[in-house]
């Protein structure tokens, strides 16, 4: 069970409230929700569902209210299937002192919105099946099949898919839509792999260290990283785009 920080979340200081930096967030947070990422609790601020405190120099301080309305955001995610839209206007209603009931999760549509909160580029720990990905992406069992064997969509070893897996499919099939098959987003495939590697170089050593609290911080990282390749490659494209047009 996930634990806050001390005096509990109606008690304590305001000082205490808000002593928590994102780091000891993630690291709470984690021990219920093992998949979650820096990014994706700074996608859950941007998306208004928590609001913490921020010191004159701009460092995020949470308090244990922050972290427990995070974790109850996790768990209807994770448990409900639940779309961040539903999930916002459920506990809108409840701060509100109405009496609102759980929502059920909405089909195919909600499963999407689950497994990839597209705006912010943060997969969640969702895991869906081959009939659920086809039907969240719209795509064909032979399509499937293609993408596959050109190794950009992998299932995990127990069966099923992914949050990421489910992103790329959703990708790959719209980029289809512009002619580009499989075949085409090899080099797309190897340069990703490429950019893996370096952050692998980066974060290998504090996966190896032998303070854990240093080995803690080796996923934080490599995502912090991920994300920065990420924006540095579609920045290079849009250059590279642009010169073209002159």
């Amino acid at each position: 069970m996930l634990r806050t920080s001390q005096g509990g979340a109606g008690n304590g200081t305001a000082a205490d409230r808000r002593a928590m930096s994102i780091g000891a967030v993630l690291a709470q947070l984690r021990e219920e929700f093992p998949e979650v990422t820096i990014s994706k609790i700074r996608f859950l601020e941007a998306e208004g569902l928590v609001e913490p405190e921020r010191t004159p120099s701009g460092y995020r301080k949470f308090g244990s209210e922050d972290v427990e309305k995070l974790a109850q955001v996790l768990r209807m995610q994770r448990d409900h299937y639940l779309p961040l839209k539903v999930i916002r206007e459920y506990l809108d209603a409840l701060a509100r002192g109405e009496q609102a009931a759980l929502p059920s999760p909405g089909g195919q549509r909600d499963l999407a919105d689950h497994c990839w909160d597209g705006a912010a580029g943060a997969p969640t720990a969702a895991r869906i099946g081959r009939a659920e990905l086809l039907a969240v992406t719209g795509a064909s069992e032979e399509q499937l099949s293609a993408w596959e064997s050109y190794g950009l969509v992998v299932p995990e070893p127990g069966g099923g898919y992914d949050a990421e897996a489910v992103n790329v499919a959703k990708l790959v099939h719209d980029l289809g839509r512009f002619g580009l098959e499989p075949r085409h987003l090899r080099a797309v495939r190897a340069a990703a792999e490429r950019e893996a590697g370096l952050v692998e170089q980066v974060v290998a050593p504090l996966r190896r260290h032998r303070n854990p609290q240093t080995r803690a911080r080796a996923e934080a990282t490599a995502q912090e990283l991920a994300e920065l390749s990420v924006r540095l490659h579609a920045a290079l494209v849009q250059t590279a785009l642009r010169m073209r047009s002159h």
